[in-house]
């Protein structure tokens, strides 16, 4: 058995590999050629800021930028020889990724678009088209690992803490799994997977990491949508939990759960935003201590393990904080409740609740209002 669990030689296993022109991609496709596994990179073309309403914009650090990234996953390829090939799936991503995004602000939601193109675009089209290159494998940069067991793949956070990528990939299916690689689970860190890439002397080394979201690499979220959604950019009323009016606002489109910041309302104690209200065009305010949360509607739950009905497990209720100790209950459908510990704070409608034991990755699911 080789490398990536298959019965056969190296050379006879063809591993597709999603290049997305960064450091953690290409050091995927180098250590896979280095293993003398039949690689073949694909980069997809995804977005073109000049087809958004907002007209080109110029690359900046930090950020993705369509153009450079596939003439850097173009010369990766070159330097490691192995055949490359680009595929236009604008359309795709636009209707998978950018137009769910701006229904989901609009709704009055704080999306990820991260989980949605790694569920459709990446993980349901760009598999089939490995499948269609006759790859045994499809293989990510993702900081996540994979192991066999005893009912089949299972999916298990990344060695690295600070590195690991698991709950971007919850929706992950199991029959999606079953044909996945993640080559960098096992790194302990970045600074490993950068001195990959430059003992093979790959021109991305030193390329930064993207921080931003692809197809809004200003980070002026509102600006997109109101380009998009011109209609559903609508002032209202900024009101407490009794429903008293304190002030004006430009859009909801312009708040997230737990926002501080940018309400504009002078004096008095500190203020957050409680809930956004899309039919009313109300931010509705309050204390700190209101944004608390113990329990938590999971819609749209992909399982990836664990059959009780009930079960002890920590959860993520955003990207950013570490799972914490909760009760998971099965409900009928794809649906689940969460009861917390200890209540969390910003707890957003739209956000994913992703569920753990341990390292392993049991599901999880979209954040209900």
């Amino acid at each position: 058995m080789n490398a990536l669990g298959f019965d056969k030689p190296e050379a006879a296993t063809r591993v597709v590999v999603a290049m997305s022109g960064g450091v953690d991609s290409s050091a995927t496709a180098a250590l896979l050629k280095d293993q003398g596994f039949d690689v073949v990179g694909v980069t997809l073309q995804l977005y073109d800021l000049a087809t958004e309403g907002r007209g080109r914009t110029a690359c900046r650090p930090n950020t993705c930028c369509a153009g450079k990234d596939i003439h850097d996953a173009r010369a990766v390829a070159d330097a490691l020889g192995i055949p490359h090939y680009v595929l236009d799936f604008e359309d795709a991503f636009r209707r998978d990724v950018i137009e769910r995004f701006a229904d989901s602000y609009v709704a009055g939601e704080t999306p990820i678009p991260c989980v949605e193109c790694n569920r459709t675009v990446k993980f349901r089209d760009l598999l089939g088209v490995a499948k269609d290159l006759g790859a045994d494998a499809l293989a990510t940069g993702h900081y996540v690992r994979r192991r066999l067991g005893p009912h089949g793949p299972e999916l298990l956070k990344g060695a690295d803490p600070a590195r690991d990528q698991s709950y971007f990939l919850f929706a992950t299916t199991p029959e999606q799994l079953a044909f996945l690689r993640f080559p960098l689970g096992d790194m302990a860190g970045k600074d490993e997977t950068r001195a990959i890439a430059a003992r093979h002397r790959l021109p991305v080394a030193a390329k930064r990491d993207s921080q931003d979201i692809c197809f809004v690499p200003d980070g002026d979220y509102a600006a997109l949508i109101a380009a998009l959604r011109p209609e559903a950019v609508r002032p209202g009323d900024i009101v407490d939990a009794a429903g008293r009016v304190l002030g004006r606002h430009p859009g909801i489109v312009h708040f997230t759960i737990g926002q501080r910041k940018g309400l504009g309302l002078g004096g008095g104690p500190p203020l957050y935003v409680l809930a956004l209200e899309p039919d009313t065009d109300r931010v509705v305010v309050g204390s700190r201590r209101s944004l608390a949360r113990d329990l938590v509607m999971v819609r749209a739950v992909n399982w990836l393990g664990g059959d009780e009905r009930e079960m002890r497990v920590e959860v993520r209720v955003r990207s950013t904080r570490p799972p914490v100790p909760a009760r998971l209950r099965h409900l009928d459908g794809a649906v689940a409740e969460v009861v917390l510990d200890h209540p969390e704070e910003g707890v957003a409608p739209g956000q994913a609740c992703v569920f753990y034991q341990g390292d392993r990755v049991l599901g999880g699911g979209w954040i209900a209002p």
